[in-house]
């Protein structure tokens, strides 16, 4: 199919339609780090706090999506690109139906956090950068990957065998060395209620 034959087709419902009848603004709130940080854990403590105050809020979680949406592809630089690509585009859609979007990816590339900012409109996302140094995350090993990938058995493994690169300019740092579960999910509450 040509690019030149796909139109986008406007609807009657418009943004602030949606943002009015749920009585909220979309919201994208990408939460970024190494595997172990805690980026999951905390997002799916915020997802139950913000429906507890009544808030339309949904969850999306790299090692979920990449059981459905993203099975198709691997670890390569190539692929992480095009699964953040991808997730970033869900997310703009789910802000767009006025939602608040709780992203939870290690997303390592500040070029893709970047596009996943842009496409969810700069007003209208936060970076949240899960700060926990590699030797942390290595002791936690929730998954046990971090040993897989020192022996081998994992290619391109964030921390270990990929880089992470750290967010230049994130909107919250949580250092989950420091904070408790609890206190990170005041922290970021804190913000998101403010918007």
């Amino acid at each position: 199919m040509n690019e030149n034959n796909i139109v986008w087709h406007e609807g009657k419902v418009t943004y602030e339609d949606r943002c009015k009848n749920l009585g909220q603004e979309g919201l994208v709130v990408w939460f970024t780090g190494l595997s172990g940080s805690g980026k999951s854990t905390i997002a799916v403590e915020v997802e139950k706090e913000l429906l507890k105050q009544g808030k339309a809020v949904y969850r999306l979680d790299g090692d979920n999506v990449r059981h459905g949406l993203n099975s198709d592809l691997g670890f390569a630089k190539k692929d992480r690109d095009e699964n953040i690509r991808r997730i970033a585009e869900v997310a703009a859609l789910f802000k767009d139906a006025g939602l608040i979007t709780l992203a939870s990816f290690i997303s390592p590339f500040q070029e893709m956090r970047d596009f996943a900012r842009e496409r969810a409109g700069v007003d209208s996302f936060i970076e949240v950068y899960v700060k926990a140094d590699v030797e942390t995350c290595d002791e936690r090993d929730p998954k046990g990957l971090y040993e897989k990938a020192k022996q081998g058995e994992i290619d391109d493994f964030t921390g270990v065998s990929s880089p992470y690169e750290e967010p230049e300019n994130p909107d919250i740092v949580i250092d989950t060395v420091e904070l408790t579960v609890e206190d990170s999910v005041e922290k970021i509450l804190e913000v998101i209620v403010d918007e």
